[in-house]
């Protein structure tokens, strides 16, 4: 059984779906319902109220106040020329919904691309005693220029160990400093003249961590044979270690207070130490991953570390328990740095530098640019920071500002691989005119100011809208 099947011409089908297509766009094309004036004007005049509810307030106010003013003036001085009507104009004729501000006199609003920093700024009055509020702009915030400082310049370069020098410590006295390598040796030298003094030998792996002590004669030490030492610099003994690390340790710090010392490394935990009965007073744990920098003040928060796991975190030392955590960084913490005459403190990552603000960890700003692996900072009193990077760059910095004043590339030595210009660690010796660094192609090398400069032949290249903090 066959039924008829109706068949429509192909000028039919494409008419129909014509049809089709203009019902289902046929809003696109403006055939609209009829506007309701009346609900358009109400959403107007809501909308009005909203954005400049307080405008128009203020501005009922001061035309109220000048009014009385104006009937005052003309009960004292007969002969006044006051127009009447100009005074009493409604709001509505003064602000219309275009935002431009029509009635432009004394005492009137002037709009807001004929005022310094946008906004609406208010004409006073002549002083005839009355008390008019003006509507001042909120003044953009202007970045400071930054201070200047000479640039650095190598100046010498110690060779002696045996390994790539991952870490440095300038002594209290400022006579000597010593540096701890993968070569196992831990070499004291001397920083006027750069000869060696003495070779302290007893780790059985990589150097990383190195600190001397203010007030004792101790050099404590800590390596990647989990062990942490502590060095008598009369005798050149060990005479202490430290035991209780399950893995590598990595960076330890002493308290600059009290007799207390402070190691951290690979298994994620953070360990405060009784420096004289080697008592593990505290195990700081919290951080997922290998903790790489620790450093300690006399304020809170006292001891401060970060993390490959990316973030920073301020510890309570009485309690033992972590006060706040910062995760502002995306990518692995791998230095710390305080300033020695601010509250506040630096953090290096891969993603950018962080400046923080004691005791709470407030962000201050970012120091972008610096891009590379970044191992090492320090910071001397003169506001001058310094970053070093895995790729041998040097970057400093204008402490206050973030301006970005030099770039250096750390030379390689002479017959060492490209790939070995890594820069581990850095200080600055105890006046802050000195750098010395610690890197890869096994050599120390320091630099200083550079005596020759002044403004006119090395001038900042100060532009602020490079220097808008990002805040995040």
């Amino acid at each position: 059984m066959t039924e008829d099947v109706q068949r429509h011409s192909v000028h039919t089908l494409v008419f129909r779906s014509l049809k089709r297509s203009h019902d289902m766009f046929l809003s696109n094309h403006g055939f609209l319902a009829p506007i309701d004036e009346k609900a358009e004007k109400v959403k107007k005049l809501v909308k009005a109220r909203d954005c400049y509810g307080l405008v128009f307030e203020r501005v009922k106010r001061s035309n109220a106040m000048k009014i009385n003013n104006v009937e005052r003036s003309e009960q004292n001085v007969p002969h006044g020329n006051v127009q009447d009507g100009k005074t009493s104009k409604s709001v509505s004729d003064s602000v219309n919904f275009s935002g431009e501000v029509t009635n432009v006199g004394e005492g009137a609003l002037v709009p807001a691309n004929t005022a310094p920093g946008g906004g609406l700024v208010h004409i006073p009055a002549p002083a005839t005693g009355n008390t008019v509020q003006s509507i001042i702009p909120r003044r953009a915030p202007s970045m400071p220029k930054p201070k200047w400082h000479p640039p650095w310049k190598l100046y010498r370069v110690i060779s002696g160990h045996l390994g790539w020098v991952r870490c440095v410590a300038v002594e209290p006295g400022n006579e000597w400093f010593a540096t701890g390598s993968a070569d196992r040796v831990i070499k004291i030298w001397d920083l006027s003249s750069g000869h060696l003094k003495v070779s302290l030998t007893g780790h059985i792996s990589s150097v990383r961590g190195l600190a001397v002590s203010a007030r004792h004669p101790y050099l404590f030490s800590c390596g990647e044979d989990r062990q942490v030492k502590c060095w008598d610099l009369e005798y050149n003994k060990v005479i202490r270690h430290y035991h209780g690390h399950l893995s590598a340790v990595y960076t330890l710090a002493l308290h600059p207070n009290i007799d207390v010392l402070v190691t951290a490394g690979r298994d994620a935990t953070c360990r405060v130490w009784d420096m004289r009965t080697k008592a593990n007073v505290h195990t700081l744990t919290g951080h997922t991953n290998t903790v790489a920098s620790v450093v300690c003040q006399a304020a809170e928060p006292q001891i401060i570390t970060g993390s490959h796991d990316c973030t920073i975190r301020l510890w309570d030392l009485a309690a033992g328990k972590s006060k706040a955590t910062l995760t502002n960084h995306k990518k692995s913490v791998r230095s710390l740095v305080f300033h020695p005459t601010l509250y506040m403190f630096a953090s290096a990552s891969p993603d950018n530098i962080k400046q923080w603000k004691c005791p709470e960890g407030k962000f201050i700003q970012n120091l972008p640019g610096h891009n590379a692996i970044i191992n090492c900072l320090a910071v001397n009193p003169e506001g001058v920071l310094v970053s070093g990077a895995d790729n041998g760059t040097l970057h400093c910095w204008d402490w206050r500002t973030g301006y970005n004043f030099q770039r250096l590339q750390a030379p390689v030595q002479p017959g060492s691989m490209d790939s070995e210009s890594g820069i581990f660690s850095m200080i600055f010796d105890q006046s802050g005119s000195r750098l010395i660094t610690t890197e890869a192609d096994k050599t120390i090398k320091i630099y200083k100011e550079d005596d020759t400069a002044t403004e006119e032949t090395h001038p900042i290249h100060w532009r602020p809208e490079i220097l808008k903090r990002r805040k995040y």
